[in-house]
């Protein structure tokens, strides 16, 4: 005999699901600050070029052939790549090439990835329906908006409950812009967020694995296909975000329903996206950046006894694997990232290959890390010591590491970064014109040269 548990819920939540699509529908087009739409411009140049650069690794090759087997109509592109596949396809694949590396964006108030769950959605649609720069530019920075303030209202009991938040929230942000760029009316918007909500993806235990760029792939073509029903007219409850058992309040035991309508329409969570000068875990990068300078300081690994840190308990739950055995594993390593700032002074992909994961004084320095938790260290900050064997000792702390709001990589940096990815895929010329071309996206008449930029020759 079934029994019934009863679980508290607040049944008088504000209604979530339609504030959320009628500020998509709603919102005019271009309706923020130049601020705004610059982030937005630097979001997507810099998705796409994590996209593209990370093109020929194995999981693109598995998902691509996986997608083969449905034999799907050539509607839209992978990125770095000449196969065309169906439009929720090209949504999965160029999702999970975006966040291969783990060098996508980052959304720090909730770390959430919020680019590719959305942007690799309505490229692939917009190619697919024929939009304009602008409409893909306004849909970014509105799905965008929905899935962080969603995220932002249930963090951080919502991740600490072990969902992977990039893919929990993706889905919705991702229906909400395709909804966007398709036109959809107020009532068809509302469904394919209600349509959305059934469909979190991802737990945090998959990383290191194939499967967490699997995440916002899936929750791209997720999204996608719940705005392509409700645009044919399948429904959903319209309070499937806020009711007592609905999606948030299934999820999470946070759901602080002001950070929803909070500024909404005035402030956009895009301006507060960050981008990564280092390919691992975002937790890592103060360390990195620590022992980088370290390095610019003149200390060598073969002169050191010892590296100790003092990071935030956060940092060791998510990135406390001290003998990674290859790449994906190094990349949720604070021991690795350590050594490889030391070694070469930067983190970027090929720091991450599997050979250097197991080069013998990789290995050798790794095991001189030692790293203690500290909650009085935030999340965002590092303290890092190291113990040389004449026994002098050099300290650096960082308290906002390169990257991050406080500290953001210039667009030059975003252009060289983008550059280190692309041009090994697409050649110098291709990539030097694509950056142009990015940079003016919103006033671009289509997609097409893009698209074109985007595929080897």
């Amino acid at each position: 005999m079934s029994q019934v548990i009863a679980t508290a819920a607040d049944l008088n939540a504000p209604p979530v699901t339609k504030i959320l699509a009628e500020f998509v529908t709603s919102h005019p087009s271009q309706g923020w600050t130049a601020e705004v739409d610059h982030e937005a411009h630097r979001t997507f140049l810099n998705w796409l070029g994590c996209a593209i650069g990370a093109t020929q690794h194995e999981s693109v090759e598995s998902s691509l052939a996986a997608i083969r087997e449905f034999q799907p109509a050539p509607q839209a592109s992978i990125l770095g790549r000449k196969e065309k596949v169906d439009m929720g396809g090209a949504a999965l694949v160029n999702g999970i090439s975006s966040h291969t590396f783990d060098f996508d964006d980052t959304h720090l108030k909730t770390v959430i990835h919020p680019a590719g769950p959305v942007a690799s959605a309505i490229l692939a649609l917009g190619e697919h329906i024929n939009v304009n720069g602008r409409q893909l530019i306004d849909s970014l920075v509105l799905g965008i908006d929905v899935a962080c303030r969603v995220g932002n209202a249930m963090y951080p009991d919502h991740y600490h409950r072990g969902w992977h938040i990039t893919g929990s929230t993706g889905m919705l942000g991702s229906a909400a812009a395709c909804s966007r760029l398709m036109g959809l009316d107020l009532h068809k918007t509302t469904m394919a967020l209600g349509i959305a909500a059934s469909q979190p993806v991802g737990m945090r235990e998959q990383f290191g694995t194939m499967t967490k760029p699997f995440h916002p792939g899936g929750a791209a073509r997720a999204g996608q296909l719940s705005a392509l029903l409700a645009k044919h007219g399948f429904t959903a409850s319209p309070k499937a975000l806020e009711a007592g058992r609905g999606f948030m309040q299934t999820v999470s035991t946070k759901c602080d329903w002001a950070e929803i309508d909070r500024e909404l329409g005035t402030s956009f969570e895009i301006s507060l996206n960050t981008y990564k000068p280092f390919a691992c875990g975002i937790v890592i990068h103060p360390a990195i950046d620590a022992c980088a300078q370290l390095r610019a300081q003149g200390v060598k690994a073969d002169d050191v006894e010892r590296i100790e840190l003092r990071v935030h308990p956060l940092v060791l739950e998510l990135t406390g694997k001290k003998t990674p055995k290859d790449g994906l594993e190094g990349k949720f390593s604070v021991y690795h990232g350590c050594a490889v700032g030391l070694i070469f002074g930067q983190a970027g992909e090929g720091e991450y290959a599997d050979d250097i994961v197991n080069r013998a004084d990789v290995i050798a320095l790794r095991a001189k890390v030692n790293a203690t938790t500290d909650t009085s260290i935030s999340e965002a900050s590092v303290d890092v010591k190291a113990i040389m064997k004449d026994g002098k000792e050099v300290h650096i702390f960082v308290k906002n590491a390169i990257g991050s709001v406080e500290n953001p990589m210039s667009d030059a940096q975003l252009e060289q970064k983008f550059t280190t990815l692309t041009e090994p895929v697409i050649g110098k010329e291709k990539t030097r014109q694509l950056i142009a071309a990015l940079w003016q996206l919103g006033s671009a008449s289509d997609l097409r040269q893009i698209l074109q930029l985007s595929t080897p020759d």
